[in-house]
């Protein structure tokens, strides 16, 4: 006779256990987390199957709570992983799995920072039924006309209410005694984020790295494959070797995976798993990845600020440690040439779209740790420094816009506007990444080439435009990959910049 299964059972809201530890906080944390999914997913089985007995199915999201009596100043080198003052914090926590690493250092350092137990517990946020599902399984799929009506009944449909950015916003207001965030992002807003990463990329959220490369033309992205694919290719060199062994696989849209041949991988056109796409969605990413995570992911995020800040806003949540923007742009300076490089030091940003978000009166700073890795890296990958490297890239403010038609326009008006701003070039995604990376405390920077100087007769058509990218896309994406590469050895210490803060700040990085 065969045993009835058991189903799971969820843990109620309330606290649970104290800690001093925090890889075991993090495993209690992974455990509710773990526990209160799968009854959900049960639940939903037997309600697909119509077993379901009428009731509301809930549960909730496990949080991290600290309280803290003392106002005494902790090492604050570091621009995170401290709280501002006496009060309590919490936040809720979402895919421990998923942000194993990233959870355990935020735990570490407000244990060794401020000398108090954290609580963990069952928060009475909860859980959306599609959130229950991390993998993004359809749930409206198998369900007829009549069961779908009634899923709101039995369930917890995701809630915008409850995923907004008034905290990373700066916008958060709450009562004198109330529980101050402990993190930028609750975990509805992290899980609302993750399923449209997705759904944007078609690549899962556990491949992206934590450095982000953006670009905004296809050239890159085959660049970057051909880069890859080679990376991945065994080496008889030991140098060369050694520099490909520290990325372990090449993760394309669609889950296709080359494992790197130099750690006994099989590189080549036969993949681990996956399906190439026959269509890429809208925002395609490519990840070289590394086992610590800090390996480079490329987006291509197509034209506009509108795409710029839709990915920007998902792949926030994952907490990268830098963001840059690789793409081209109109030169406005006659003495600049096709192919020159802008290092942006300042941005106009008459993109609109984070105008709610963002005002336009914050200003956006150039930080100089990635400054610093950018330049150097031009200079590696060009062969020139000092006078000379002023011969090919100039240093100076980036005017982005909403309109890729502004030639058509009156020219005096926008002619003004670059001479009154000093503008040396023109684009449509830069200060939009370089904004939403000083909103949502990403490091970010921007390298743009000079493909076309409409105010001065040189228009992008396609003949110019063709030799041009053949030109220069090979040297531009080299020079994108190793400023990363410098940022990860320089140490994730001094770039996350103290700039990047206010003076009331959640803790988590």
């Amino acid at each position: 006779m065969t045993a009835a299964k058991i189903s799971p059972s969820p843990v109620p809201p309330g606290p649970v256990e104290r800690f001093t530890d925090a890889d075991a906080a993090l495993a209690l944390v992974k455990d509710l987390y773990d526990r209160n999914t799968a009854y959900l997913r049960d639940r939903f089985a037997a309600f697909t199957r119509g077993e379901d007995g009428g009731r509301r199915e809930q549960a909730h999201y496990p949080y991290v709570r600290l309280s803290t009596a003392s106002a005494a100043t902790v090492d604050t080198r570091l621009a995170y992983g401290f709280v501002e003052g006496p009060g309590t914090y919490s936040t809720t926590l979402t895919r421990p799995d998923l942000f194993d690493r990233y959870y355990r250092e935020q735990l570490s350092l407000l244990l060794r920072n401020h000398h108090v137990p954290l609580e963990v517990g069952v928060s009475d946020e909860a859980i959306p039924i599609h959130f229950a599902f991390p993998q993004g399984m359809h749930v409206e799929g198998d369900l007829t006309p009549e069961r779908l009506a009634g899923l709101p009944d039995l369930f917890d449909l995701p809630d915008l209410a409850r995923m907004d950015d008034t905290i990373v916003n700066g916008t958060y207001e709450e009562s004198l005694d109330a529980v101050k965030p402990l993190a930028l992002f609750t975990a509805p807003r992290v899980d609302f984020s993750l399923h449209r990463l997705r759904h944007y990329t078609a690549t899962a959220p556990e491949d992206f790295q934590n450095f982000v490369l953006f670009t905004n033309y296809q050239f890159y992205v085959d660049e970057f494959i051909r880069m890859a694919r080679e990376i991945m290719e065994p080496a008889s060199d030991p140098e060369l070797a050694a520099y490909r062994s520290q990325y372990d696989r090449f993760v394309e849209p669609g889950g296709v995976i080359v494992q790197n041949a130099n750690l006994g991988g099989n590189p080549g056109e036969a993949p681990t798993n996956g399906a190439r796409l026959l269509r890429l969605p809208q925002m395609p990413a490519y990840h070289l990845t590394r086992p610590d995570g800090n390996g480079i992911t490329l987006v291509n995020i197509g034209v506009g600020p509108s795409n710029a800040k839709t990915i920007t806003d998902h792949i926030a949540v994952l907490r990268p440690h830098a963001w840059i923007m690789l793409g081209h742009c109109a030169g406005l300076r006659s003495t600049q040439r096709l192919g020159d490089y802008v290092l942006a030091h300042g941005y106009v940003r008459d993109d609109h779209v984070l105008d709610a978000d963002l005002p336009t009166w914050v200003p956006v700073p150039a930080l100089a740790e990635v400054q610093r890795a950018l330049e150097t890296a031009v200079e590696r990958v060009t062969g020139l420094s000092g006078y000379a490297l002023k011969s090919i890239m100039r240093t100076g403010t980036v005017a982005t816009i909403d309109n890729r038609n502004w030639e058509l326009r009156d020219h005096r008006e926008p002619l003004m506007r670059f001479s009154q701003s000093r503008a040396v070039a023109l684009d449509m995604e830069s200060a939009t990444i370089a904004a939403n990376g000083f909103r949502f405390r990403v490091p970010y920077g921007t390298l743009l080439c000079v493909s076309d100087k409409p105010m001065h007769g040189q228009l992008k058509l396609p003949g110019m435009a063709d030799r041009f990218y053949r030109e220069r896309v090979d040297q531009h994406l080299k020079i994108g990959v190793l400023a990363m590469e410098l940022l990860r050895e320089h140490g994730m210490e001094t770039l996350h910049s103290r700039k990047l803060r206010s003076f009331a700040e959640a803790a988590f990085q």
